[in-house]
């Protein structure tokens, strides 16, 4: 049926038509539509039931002919295709009401015929994205696309509305209605319908969603959904587990069809709910299934968790159920990994509540419990598990003699807190026991998941100063003891040292690549981790901290599926590398990843510490660099962390000059000193300008004149590749030309490079020279991030 005004939209149920309503159309949509009529596109507009998307096409197209059809009281033949020559308007409604397969398929060879036609604007509104039985018209054809949140109100708007609307709110009040409905249409009706209440409005947001939405659904679709959020997110696989059912694929895609309320994240499917939807469904699932039916969901995710060796979220699963035996089962299992593997922090909680009696039955479990606590840097507990270790081993025989007496070897070496003073013997011991005595040694983590081997698991700074003698005497039996941590173990070992210790980059890199590949044949990623590491400081070195980045991203993309616990420190080095680069937007935006020292201070996270107080000190941020460093003082001394005590001296000094407090002469003297005496060339030149100037000022006790002449020459290299390396402050003034502006403010709203070009009447080659320039000036490197960058500066 054909309908040529904005009359017939008020048969279309739930649609308001009054005239005297207030009405802001949200400009990002409103612009976004335009652009697609003007330029001949098919707009595909899509959100929640009561955003607005039937409401903005009626006021855009309010004063042009053209023909609305829902889709859910109409059939594609009713719509048809005209080929008088004139110019036709074709809004298609209520598409997620196509369920049929067959009706999927007449209405995509309709929309593809009037897609096709030059005189047609087409117009299709639907609750979710674009479903699959569309998307060959949409790879034909190029959608523009009218999400959700662009039909959102910007605070600007949102005032404005509520202004009209005879809403006026306290400051603090306004902030809230802000932050609890960030524009969304239907939460601004309800507030004003509550007078300006926001907690009433948001309470009426979810009876609305209860009363308008979910209860609409199928029994089947409602079903799978409340079941599925136990969890935070989902896999099919997983889906499957809890629910029990073998139909996933097509109750997914059934779900997504009924509007915007999942998202896909990454590459492996992984599905999660928006907004409050989880709380909803969970809500709805504890007043419709009884509670042994949802234990029975936790214990199946448990299950499959388990499997899959995902302990913590297992263990979380598990707890609800309150089955101890599961509990127990999942803590074992976990205590068999190694600090890098398992998730010895995370699930301290777990195994610090557990009986004593439990854990002194277990030779894994006070394993465990020592290496934990020396984590913990609890020193004395560490010590009396070691003890109850001994005699537990004493008192039995067999099997379980050997376990306890290879979980004892293991701490001997393996304990954080006991240094690395005679890990050399240790090592040859292990070696030519382990063969004789039918004992299998715990897997070691030689790096716990750090880009480094002489700082990664144990410390290994007093090893450096015989290194290659050592090499040679040990590395038979570290092949024996660390297993696949041993393959590439020595060369790399080699490189790191030659690399602090100033060794010309071509060996460093021979050796470095060397290791690779033979961690490569048979070895852990995580050594891996240790090769790009040293390669990219190589780059650095030389100057090139661009190279360098391109190798640690390389890595990063192979171990986001083979080593993803190395990201977090991958990511970290990424972020040291953008302070070499002056790219403080980068860096900050690392930082809203960065661990938290205030909290509960974890020692497997020194690496992202160390990166942390860096970045304080770029940012102007002193007192907060101070307190950091401070604990890492405490804890490297603690714990016999040689390199890391230098380390943090060395950023302690710069930021107490920067304080202005006189205590940094002192500081930076002893960590001259020490490091003097392992010839730690590196320790000093990676932090370029900012150590130079301070060498150079004080007036310094050199043992060795060779050492100190080499510091200084290629701290100066150093300073002349990055001049403003950690220079103080993030936010100098940018000035981006008129033009540039523009360009980003149309990116903004999501236009491509060819729209911009054609609205801003040039060429598209200089649409991408302002891309360019304002990366370049942003410290950014795409559009994403100069949009944020951008606005976070005020610039848009």
């Amino acid at each position: 049926m054909e309908v040529t005004d904005v009359q017939a939209e008020s048969r279309k149920a739930g649609k308001n038509t009054a005239e005297n309503d207030v009405y802001i159309r949200p400009k990002a949509a409103e612009r976004k539509l335009k652009a697609a009529l003007e330029l001949g596109n098919v707009a595909y507009l899509y959100g929640v039931t009561g955003i607005g998307k039937t409401r903005l096409v009626r006021e855009v197209l309010a004063r042009k002919q053209y023909e609305y059809y829902s889709a859910q009281e109409t059939q594609p033949e009713e719509v048809g295709v005209k080929r008088d020559g004139q110019e036709r308007i074709v809004v298609v409604d209520d598409l997620y009401t196509v369920t049929m397969q067959e009706e999927k398929e007449c209405w995509a060879a309709l929309f593809r015929k009037l897609a096709g036609q030059e005189d047609v604007r087409l117009v299709l509104i639907s609750r979710a994205p674009i479903p699959g039985w569309l998307l060959p018209v949409h790879v034909e054809y190029r959608f523009a696309e009218i999400g959700e949140k662009d039909l959102y109100l910007t605070r600007k708007e949102q005032d404005a509305y509520l202004e009209l609307s005879g809403i006026r709110l306290e400051p603090d009040a306004a902030d809230r209605a802000w932050e609890l409905g960030k524009g969304h249409p239907v939460s601004l009706k309800l507030l004003v319908l509550e007078n300006g209440d926001v907690d009433l409005a948001v309470k009426n947001m979810w009876l609305w969603l209860e009363n308008h939405i979910f209860d609409q659904w199928e029994t089947e679709i409602s079903g799978f959904l409340m079941e599925t959020s136990i969890v935070e997110n989902y896999t099919k696989e997983l889906a499957g587990m809890i629910t029990g059912r073998d139909d996933v694929d097509v109750l997914v895609s059934r779900a997504e069809e009924l509007g915007n309320f999942m998202t896909r994240t990454g590459q492996d499917g992984i599905w999660e709910y928006r907004w409050g939807m989880r709380q909803a469904m969970r809500g709805r699932l504890a007043k419709k299934y009884s509670r042994e039916k949802i234990l029975q969901l936790y214990s199946h995710a448990g299950l499959y968790y388990e499997m899959n060796g995902r302990y913590p979220e297992a263990l979380e699963m598990y707890g609800t159920t309150g089955k101890k035996e599961d509990i127990r089962r999942v803590l074992s299992a976990n205590a068999r990994r190694n600090p890098a593997a398992g998730s010895y922090f995370e699930l301290r909680d777990y195994y610090l509540t557990l009986p004593e009696e439990m854990i002194l039955g277990d030779p894994v479990l006070m394993c465990y419990m020592s290496m934990l606590h020396s984590i913990l840097m609890d020193t004395e507990e560490s010590e009396r598990w070691y003890r109850e270790l001994e005699e537990y081993a004493k008192k039995h025989s067999g099997g379980e003699r050997r376990e306890a007496r290879s979980r004892l070897l293991y701490l001997d070496i393996a304990l954080p807190h006991r240094g690395s003073a005679d890990i050399a013997s240790l090592i040859k011991n292990a070696g030519s026991l382990l063969p004789g005595q039918r004992m299998a040694l715990p897997e070691f983590s030689v790096t716990t998941n750090l880009p480094s081997l002489m700082n990664g698991g144990k410390d290994f700074c007093e090893w450096s100063r015989h290194d290659r003698e050592l090499a040679a005497s040990i590395g038979k039996a570290a092949s024996i003891v660390l297993g696949k941590y041993g393959k590439g173990l020595v060369p790399l070992a080699l490189a790191e040292s030659g690399l602090e210790k100033g060794m010309d980059s071509f060996e460093v890199m021979r050796l470095a690549e060397k290791g690779r590949i033979a961690a490569e044949g048979g070895g852990k990623t995580e050594l891996c981790f240790v090769a790009a590491a040293l390669l990219a400081w190589v780059a650095v070195l030389g100057g090139n901290a661009e190279f360098a980045e391109d190798i640690m991203v390389s890595y990063r993309e192979r171990a986001e599926k083979e080593a993803p616990r190395t990201l977090p420190n991958a990511d970290a080095f990424l972020c040291r590398i953008y302070l070499y680069r002056r790219q403080p937007a980068r860096a900050m935006e690392w930082m809203e990843e960065a661990p938290d020292e205030n909290g509960t201070f974890c020692t497997l996270e020194r690496f992202r510490y160390l990166t942390k107080a860096r970045v304080y000190l770029m940012a102007g941020k002193t007192g907060e660099a101070l307190a950091l460093l401070e604990q890492l003082l405490s804890y490297a001394e603690k714990m016999k962390r040689t390199y890391i005590y230098m380390e943090a001296s060395l950023l302690l000094a710069i930021a107490l000059y920067r304080a202005g407090r006189e205590e940094w002469r002192g500081i930076l003297q002893g960590c001259v000193t020490q490091a003097e005496s392992y010839h730690f060339v590196r320790l000093f030149s990676r932090e370029c300008g900012a150590a130079l100037d301070l060498l150079e000022m004080a007036d310094l006790t050199w043992q060795d004149e060779e050492f100190r002449a080499e510091v200084l020459e290629e701290c100066r290299r150093m300073e002349k590749f990055y001049p403003r390396y950690m220079e103080q402050g993030t936010d100098a003034e940018v000035r981006l030309p008129e033009q540039a502006v523009k360009v980003l403010k149309m990116q903004a709203e999501g236009l491509s490079t060819r729209v911009i070009a054609e609205r801003m009447g040039v060429k598209e080659v200089t649409v991408k020279y302002h891309n360019k320039e304002t990366y370049r000036k942003l410290g950014v490197n795409s559009r994403t991030a100069a949009v944020n960058e951008a606005r976070r500066r005020k610039l848009i």
